[in-house]
């Protein structure tokens, strides 16, 4: 059995955008799983994503306040297809990020961050797989607004599509 996944963090609405784009939406809408690694800044998204995905995991950042803290963990764990996946806004800098999280998360097999707005893919020596989406509504100092979208196959078989907006 597989499972389609849809990756977000950083939507910062409805500061930084007054919609989210419309293939986010498309891509929640076909979506099995949607993550959400924080920072959404007002409730509203949280009731209209939660109300649109079949299954939200979701967490808050640092730009979220007291309601959105009431309702969401600071960290989401989920097992899907006995893959161990954690959700969770910040890891602080890019440097030691690896075996920084390896530490942290010990019993984690994916891990999806958020904060940066740079999209990120990378494998630790563990094995703990990195994934941080970026941002679908604020580019900061990247070139594109992106998200990304994965497909579980089982444990460990995870392929990965990072979508430029």
């Amino acid at each position: 059995m597989t499972t389609s996944l849809v990756l977000l963090a950083d939507t910062h609405w409805p500061k930084r955008a007054r919609e989210l784009p419309a293939p986010v939406w498309e891509a929640v809408g076909a979506a099995d799983v949607v993550v959400h690694a924080g920072d959404w800044v007002d409730e509203r998204l949280v009731d209209e994503l939660d109300a649109r995905a079949r299954r939200l995991v979701a967490c808050w950042g640092n730009n979220d306040g007291p309601e959105i803290r009431r309702r969401l963990p600071e960290v989401a764990r989920v097992n899907l297809e006995g893959t161990r996946i954690a959700v969770v806004h910040e890891t602080g800098q890019a440097q030691g990020r690896e075996r920084r999280m390896d530490s942290a998360f010990p019993s984690t097999d994916v891990l999806v961050f958020g904060h940066s707005h740079i999209p990120w893919d990378t494998t630790t020596p563990a094995g703990l797989r990195l994934l941080n989406p970026g941002s679908p509504t604020d580019r900061r100092r990247q070139p594109h607004r992106t998200y990304m979208t994965a497909v579980l196959d089982g444990p460990e078989a995870l392929e990965v599509t990072l979508h430029r907006l």
